[in-house]
């Protein structure tokens, strides 16, 4: 079965998650590493790249992803990779490397032993 067939198990073969969580008290949390800016740009470069929409990729805002740690942090559904990043060129990279072509950015995983 290819990504783009009508399977209701492949609507969006491929989903980001972008943490946005903001901690009470001055927390470590994404939302304060621009974590909303973020994510504005990857679905903004997603649908540039026509990328977007049924049978392609889906960007997703999502509450803590219990990785604070190594905010901001977004994470590629099936594959489950996780990623961070510091700026607009990171997230580039990832719609362009990994969302569009399926290549994993090394230099922007997240260590796995990084929690919260």
């Amino acid at each position: 079965m290819n990504a783009t067939s009508n399977s209701p198990s492949s609507y969006y073969p491929r989903h980001i998650f972008f943490c946005l969580n903001e901690r009470k008290a001055g927390e470590a949390c994404c939302a304060q590493h621009h974590a909303q800016e973020g994510f504005d740009h990857c679905k903004k470069r997603v649908k540039e790249a026509g990328l977007s929409g049924p049978g392609q990729v889906r960007v997703n805002k999502a509450g803590c992803l219990d990785r604070c740690a190594a905010g901001p942090v977004a994470v590629v559904y099936p594959e489950g990779v996780w990623y961070t990043y510091v700026d607009n060129g990171d997230i580039d990279e990832i719609v362009d490397s990994h969302l569009k072509n399926g290549k994993v950015v090394e230099r922007l995983l997240v260590p796995a032993h990084l929690g919260r």
